[in-house]
């Protein structure tokens, strides 16, 4: 696969970013995001290879669309220059967590894992009850060698532990959380490699696993709001 071609044309569509442009390049776009969709297929099978549930599923199913949502914007510009992917046992809903891939040129790009959405209020109240009553699976998670040589816990929080939780609780700085994920940045040169990229993406995701776990533990019964 041609993961240059990706960088090359997401950078030109970053200094395009018109809907003329696009249009008149839709040749490139396909061309580019054909190379992406095998590159969401090889890592769905690297994947599998240790977390069986993401098997089974089409790459134009776990992508997300160029188009930017503009009305509550002051940027205008039409299009997010990023091919992004949520590779999880449903798909690219964000609960399940699954595995997350965004190739943005210019040092923008990285690997994530871990619950992102902030908005669903029954998913962050699930998490933290659970790492209430399981705050040592938790700490064994996050201390694991092979999760701090690569990741820190980041996600949205308050400034307080909110109300029901104990103030003293040895996760209380987990517990004021919204969202818990991971990133790992990736960087062009890196991502223009795609053998090298397809290995350390494999074994990036594959430390996160445990982590990803947990969430999905905590998780469990969780129902998507309907539209």
């Amino acid at each position: 696969m041609n993961t240059q071609m990706i960088l090359d044309y997401l950078s030109s569509l970053s200094t395009n970013n018109n809907r003329e442009w696009y249009h008149a390049h839709k040749a490139e776009y396909q061309a580019a995001n054909a190379q992406f969709e095998e590159l969401i297929q090889s890592l769905i099978f690297r994947i599998g290879e240790f977390d069986s549930g993401v098997l089974g599923h089409a790459p134009k199913e776990l992508t997300f669309k160029l188009v930017r949502d503009t009305r509550f914007s002051r940027d205008k510009s039409p299009y997010n220059p990023a091919f992004r992917a949520h590779i999880s046992s449903m798909g690219k809903l964000p609960i399940p967590v699954g595995y997350y891939l965004m190739v943005k040129p210019g040092g923008q790009s990285f690997l994530g894992g871990g619950l992102f959405a902030n908005m669903f209020k029954d998913a962050t109240k699930m998490v933290r009850d659970y790492i209430s009553e399981h705050g040592g699976e938790w700490e064994a998670v996050i201390t694991a060698p092979a999760f701090q040589e690569y990741f820190t816990v980041q996600g949205t929080a308050l400034k307080n532990v909110p109300a029901g939780y104990e103030k003293e609780h040895p996760q209380a700085g987990y517990l004021k959380c919204k969202s818990w994920y991971l990133e790992y940045p990736v960087q062009d040169e890196d991502f223009a490699d795609s053998e090298q990229f397809l290995s350390r993406a494999a074994d990036v995701f594959h430390r996160m696993q445990p982590f990803n776990d947990y969430l999905n533990h905590a998780l469990a019964g969780f129902q998507m709001p309907k539209r």
